[in-house]
């Protein structure tokens, strides 16, 4: 390989690690200023990660697209904390309460994710959204409900997209001043487990 080769493809990589690192540093930024201050501009989001508007811009050429990518990356932690969960042994409320506590994990260390406004969008769009991490959830209520742990008679769906539900209502719950973020997610904590093992109507 000649020099004039080397020395562009040295280039490029360089290139590469420095746009990496600028996508990180503006994610980072972006989870930390949104937890504090939900209706952060894109510039206050540039300034906390210490780089240019235009760089953001360059990298994320809206809010909606930065969001998106914030969303993308937390999802993916998740969905790696799940598969390392074990949800498929043990008793399945045990595997519930693992499964919600990452869930709860991903509140407490990404606080942006209680202010997060979306605009509507139909069941179908929510599943779709939601999937990565309700395919091993509806599984966990289906060998829950076979070993009579779950309730049986409600329908998967219904608990999926109930699940989904609460998490929203807890998200207007924030954003509305009624409950501070650990208030939400403690809601949730005893919320969503009482849901999957509803008993009888007047039954406690």
């Amino acid at each position: 390989m000649s020099r004039l080769g080397a020395s562009g493809g040295d280039a490029q990589r360089r290139r590469r690690a420095d746009a990496e690192r600028n996508v990180a540093a503006i994610l980072d930024a972006a989870g930390r200023v949104l937890g504090e201050r939900p209706d952060a501009s894109m510039d206050d989001i540039a300034k906390a990660a210490g780089i240019s508007r235009q760089t953001v811009y360059a990298h994320f050429p809206s809010r909606d697209a930065l969001l998106t990518a914030l969303l993308t990356e937390v999802t993916a932690r998740v969905v790696e904390a799940i598969a390392t969960a074990d949800l498929d042994t043990g008793p399945a409320a045990d595997a519930l309460v693992r499964f919600l506590e990452i869930s709860w994990q991903a509140f407490e260390s990404d606080p942006f994710l209680l202010h997060l406004t979306s605009p509507p969008k139909s069941p179908e769009e929510e599943r779709d959204q939601h999937e990565p991490v309700l395919g091993p959830l509806e599984q966990l209520i289906r060998r829950g409900q076979r070993t009579g742990e779950f309730d049986p008679t409600l329908p998967v769906s219904w608990l999926l997209s109930a699940t989904i539900a609460l998490g929203h209502a807890a998200g207007e719950e924030v954003r509305a001043g009624h409950m501070t973020p650990d208030q939400a997610i403690a809601t949730l904590r005893r919320s969503i487990p009482r849901l999957f093992t509803a008993g009888e109507p007047g039954t406690d």
